[in-house]
């Protein structure tokens, strides 16, 4: 018994551990221009983000533009003037997620704007209070639910990479494949001018009646 709670206690704190966290950032933003975050994330992936500006010197509030994009620019959260909001979507491509940041109003005198932001991406952006109302769990049940769900979750990380470096390496034979037909037709091309030279020299020095 004593040694059933010690394994309990031991993935307890390991599921803590193992679990993905929030993802914080604070951006600054100048007067002009734009800041963007890019993550790259795996096709049915949930992400849930929120952002907000945060108060400065500043008489009035600046307003934001925010624009998040796919993979393949898809738009999929566009707002402005605003100080703060939230954008959840559930991924249908694999690749770099885009969010842009500009300042867009407010800001008269100019000078930098602090946002902050939290992004939320796969397991850590799911509802582990739902799920522990609706399965009926707590306590040392919801973390062994939230170890289950972290396992899942790097099993199909391993996957996703699995699958990449299949397709690096896919990549790497077809170039060294080319490298080396490209390395042989210049050889050939080499071969072929030299000849060439010399079948010239040759008819010039007979010409000359030098040979």
């Amino acid at each position: 018994m004593e040694n059933t709670k010690l394994l309990l206690l031991f993935l307890f704190f390991f599921s803590i551990n193992l679990l993905p966290s929030t993802l914080a950032i604070w951006l600054t933003l100048p007067s002009s221009g734009t800041k963007c975050v890019s993550e790259e994330i795996q096709n049915n992936v949930v992400v849930l983000a929120d952002y907000v500006v945060v108060p400065g010197d500043h008489t009035l509030s600046p307003t934001l533009a925010v624009k998040v994009t796919s993979p393949y620019g898809n738009n999929l959260h566009h707002k402005e003037n605003t100080t703060h909001g939230n954008f959840a979507f559930t991924t249908q491509e694999t690749g770099n997620y885009l969010a842009c940041f500009w300042v867009d109003g407010g800001n008269p005198k100019g000078g930098d704007v602090s946002v902050n932001l939290d992004w939320k991406i796969g397991i850590a952006a799911k509802d582990w209070d739902s799920v522990a109302k609706k399965e009926k769990i707590e306590g040392v049940e919801l973390e062994l639910k939230k170890l289950e769900g972290a396992v899942e979750s790097i099993h199909e990380n391993l996957l996703y990479l699995k699958g990449r470096e299949a397709e690096m390496r896919i990549v790497s034979e077809r170039t060294n494949g080319r490298v080396a037909w490209f390395s042989l037709m210049s050889l050939g091309i080499c071969i072929a001018v030299s000849v060439l030279q010399l079948w010239h020299l040759k008819r010039f020095f007979q010409k000359k009646k030098l040979i």
